[in-house]
């Protein structure tokens, strides 16, 4: 069983992924970042693929990304340094990133590439459903990779439904149709969305993404889903301090510490 759905079937609550760029805010401090991760208990890392084109991330996750490719940061040098990354650490890991670069690299060979290293699932933003169950699906089961799929407020009941039926892991629940980026609270308009797609009781768990950045988003996103994903708060922390000042810091800001 891949790791993401061993993680769901044994803690149901609470769960927080955490979003980091690989080779920011300096190239090789990827395996540092992922220990200190796991070292204070969070459940789940989302490595992100730095793109000079990062359409559904904000500024903060823009700029560490621009920085990242600066900083010489490419796929196949971050599944380099990946490589024996399961000596290391247990849990489940997935990479994000836009599809460009994966093509430019080859699906199939980044599927392989993600099975050798111990990737579990990949989160590809703009990768069109449809050509997922026509193209790609088939390849990453092959690998036993989850490709997470991104729902939104305005994603409809019927495609949600079709979503839940046709992939594993966990559906990752936009808070809104913005870019990412850090949130102080979520309107009624948000917590009605969260509580609609609660009430449909879909196959898959739910995290909820995009905002999470104190207690009160974290909170919230917990009673209304499995967990929460936190990305541009976490990355702002990394600029302030090493990772695991960084990491301690954001539990203290989401109340887990």
């Amino acid at each position: 069983m891949n790791r993401i759905q061993q993680l769901f079937g044994r803690k149901e609550k609470n769960i927080l992924s955490v979003y980091f760029t690989a080779g920011y805010p300096a190239f090789d401090i990827t395996r540092e970042i992922i220990g200190e991760l796991q070292r204070q208990g969070i459940d789940m890392v989302e490595i992100g693929i730095p793109f000079s084109d990062p359409m559904a991330d904000g500024i903060v996750i823009q700029n560490a990304a621009a920085k990242a490719l600066q900083n010489g940061m490419s796929l196949s040098k971050l599944f380099g340094q990946l490589r024996n990354i399961r000596s290391e650490v247990d849990i489940p890991l997935i990479l994000m990133g836009y599809l460009n670069p994966i093509m430019q690299y080859g699906f199939e060979n980044f599927c392989r590439s993600c099975h050798e290293v111990g990737v579990d699932g990949v989160i590809i933003p703009d990768l069109p459903f449809k050509d997922y169950l026509e193209e790609y699906k088939p390849v990453a089961d092959r690998y036993d990779l989850n490709v997470i799929m991104l729902i939104t407020p305005e994603t409809s009941e019927e495609r949600i439904r079709f979503i839940d039926r046709n992939t594993e892991g966990f559906i990752y629940m936009v808070s809104s149709a913005a870019t990412t980026g850090a949130q102080q609270s979520f309107d009624e308009v948000k917590q009605e969305y969260f509580r609609r797609i609660a009430a449909m009781n879909l196959r898959n768990p739910r995290l909820i993404g995009f905002g999470i950045s104190n207690r009160e988003t974290f909170d919230s996103a917990c009673r209304n889903a499995s967990g929460a994903i936190i990305g541009s708060q976490f990355v702002k922390l990394l600029a302030q301090g090493s990772p695991a000042k960084a990491v301690s810091r954001l539990l203290e800001m989401i109340g887990k510490k």
